[in-house]
């Protein structure tokens, strides 16, 4: 499904970045896994990936660091010729009330979770314009979507992203570029690990399906997003909820 294609996959050293990183190399896709602070399991995840006989390679990088997102892009066009598919799902969290949230606590959230999407789409479009072909999928959350206490920061970086998703797709559009938004729900991650077992059972009562979802479900509508056979789907923003929000 995916052969051939070279894809970016940013904070894919955990959680579903790292399930990304892995399902976009088993459908056929070179790809870059991209962390920040932990590149002994970024290497983890080369690792597998090429055991399952992937190909893949890591690349440090903090994505809110404008000038170094830049110099990543040009590397990786430079070693591989091109980049099919970008996901942008760095991300962190600095929970808090709004009354107690320090300015750092929301500058350091939006400008990984959404400046960071930004500087990665702004210094790839040229490339992929060139190409006349590119897929990028934006992880947004069902918090940007409808909100949460005590995630002010993180919820409007997340809105964030469905604006700049909407608004780059009707600009790259013509040139053949879809863009979309994935939107999780609880997944169980090293996050949601870390909750209170009754906690997590109050979550899963008000999900549909009664459980909490996996990396690979929303792994898996990332590589039909970043396949040919989403060509006609741009601007959309999908919720992977088990039905959280209905």
């Amino acid at each position: 499904m995916l052969k051939g294609k070279i894809a970016l996959v940013t904070g894919a050293s955990r959680g579903i970045g790292r399930q990304t990183a892995i399902t976009l190399a088993a459908y056929g896709a070179t790809v870059i896994v991209n962390y920040n602070g932990n590149k002994e399991k970024a290497e983890e995840v080369v690792g597998i990936i090429k055991e399952n006989g992937g190909q893949a390679i890591s690349y440090g990088c903090n994505v809110a660091d404008y000038e170094a997102v830049g110099e990543m892009m040009k590397e990786i066009v430079k070693e591989f010729g091109a980049l099919h598919i970008l996901v942008n799902n760095a991300g962190i969290t600095k929970d808090g009330l709004l009354m107690k949230m320090s300015e750092e606590e929301y500058d350091a959230v939006l400008d990984t979770n959404l400046k960071g999407t930004f500087n990665c789409i702004k210094h790839i479009s040229r490339q992929m314009l060139k190409q006349k072909e590119g897929h990028i999928i934006n992880l947004s959350s069902v918090v940007g979507v409808y909100g949460n206490a005590g995630q002010t920061n993180y919820a409007a970086s997340k809105a964030g992203v469905i604006g700049i998703t909407k608004s780059v797709a009707k600009e790259l559009g013509s040139r053949g570029i879809t863009v979309n938004a994935v939107a999780p729900g609880f997944i169980v991650t090293e996050m949601t690990d870390a909750m209170p077992e009754d906690a997590r059972k109050q979550v899963s009562d008000r999900i549909a399906l009664k459980r909490l979802g996996e990396t690979k479900d929303v792994a898996e509508l990332i590589a039909f997003l970043a396949s040919d056979k989403a060509s006609y789907v741009t601007g959309q923003v999908i919720c992977v909820d088990g039905g959280m929000s209905i």
